[in-house]
């Protein structure tokens, strides 16, 4: 039994849970020194078509260091060179590329890359592709490119419900990287029956990030009252990691930082926990912290893991060739 003591501690403390893993995925990782190491092997300027990765705040840290985002391919120099996004691209920007002779460093995230190569292979052997995902998203477009004749968007069960496939025995699916976990296993067992002999990848296309971080969630949700996310609103993974909460009873707020924290949000909560998506800086987790303490009064801070990753991926080939020559060099 507590004593009064005890009880008038309890009731004082305000606790933060810190969610790991979180921000940071290898993919991001790879993206972002993709484009600090050809700044620093080539110099001021270099063009990435698109955000390198969905984040206000390291576009805007890559952008002052002399990076220059643009849309499409028509806003690049001919002959300049330019970085692809970690969303990857399709076929004709490849194409486009090469007719105006850009000198081109890839960096589509491997598992991205992996779903590309899932739906050239289903085109072949004359599938219609099922792809799960948002429409608009960047990584849909180029997904959608590789095989646009043989592939049909779906978002939900509704649009499934929906399909008119011109052979239902030679049906495959796959996804993208950044969804929820339970709605793509609702929207893929829609598909298994309607089709039942459905094909589809070998191993899960949502990457192993985007799991983690939502796994997490799932476990800190009978602990906290409130959850904040750092991630900007065009992130697909922080979205549902927003969602996810909610979906379990939680308020969950996404933020790009501590400065968009609302004071309405953390009225008579006793327990938040925080997480950032896997394009969001840890900075940015550091500095919502300190404000939690300073601004907010949250006073017991702890760390729950759920996974530890150790995922790394190699820089693009050709890049990698260029950083040892130089480091020979210098040798």
């Amino acid at each position: 039994m507590l004593t009064d003591a005890q009880t008038s501690q309890t009731l004082s403390e305000k606790r933060v849970i810190l969610l790991r893993p979180r921000g940071f995925c290898a993919g991001v990782v790879r993206a972002i020194d993709v484009v600090k190491i050809a700044l620093d092997l080539y110099g001021a300027p270099i063009y990435v078509r698109k955000e390198i990765v969905h984040n206000r705040h390291v576009v805007d840290e890559l952008r002052a260091a002399g990076a220059i985002f643009v849309d499409e391919l028509k806003e690049v120099p001919e002959g300049a060179r330019v970085i692809f996004s970690a969303h990857g691209v399709s076929p004709a920007v490849r194409q486009e590329a090469k007719q105006r002779q850009l000198q081109v460093i890839d960096a589509t995230c491997p598992l991205v890359t992996k779903v590309h190569l899932e739906a050239v292979k289903f085109a072949k052997r004359g599938y219609t592709i099922v792809l799960i995902g948002h429409s608009g998203h960047e990584e849909i477009e180029g997904t959608m490119g590789e095989a646009p004749e043989s592939t049909v968007l779906v978002e939900n069960v509704e649009d499934v419900d929906r399909l008119n496939i011109p052979d239902p025995e030679k049906t495959a699916f796959i996804t993208q990287t950044t969804l929820s976990l339970d709605e793509t296993a609702h929207i893929v067992k829609r598909l298994r029956e309607r089709f039942p002999k459905i094909a589809g990848p070998s191993a899960q296309d949502i990457c192993y990030a985007t799991e983690n971080r939502q796994v997490a969630v799932k476990a800190v949700v009978p602990l906290c009252q409130t959850l904040l996310v750092v991630g900007s609103q065009n992130s697909s993974n922080s979205r549902r990691l927003v969602e996810v909460c909610e979906k379990s009873g939680v308020p969950a707020y996404l933020i790009d930082d501590l400065s968009e924290v609302q004071p309405g949000w953390l009225a008579d909560v006793r327990t938040v926990a925080v997480t950032a998506g896997a394009s969001a800086p840890e900075n940015l987790v550091e500095e919502l912290v300190n404000g939690l303490r300073n601004r907010f009064g949250f006073n017991v801070f702890e760390e729950m893991e759920i996974k530890e990753e150790d995922v790394r991926f190699q820089l693009p080939a050709a890049l990698e060739r260029v950083v040892q020559l130089h480091t020979i060099a210098r040798a």
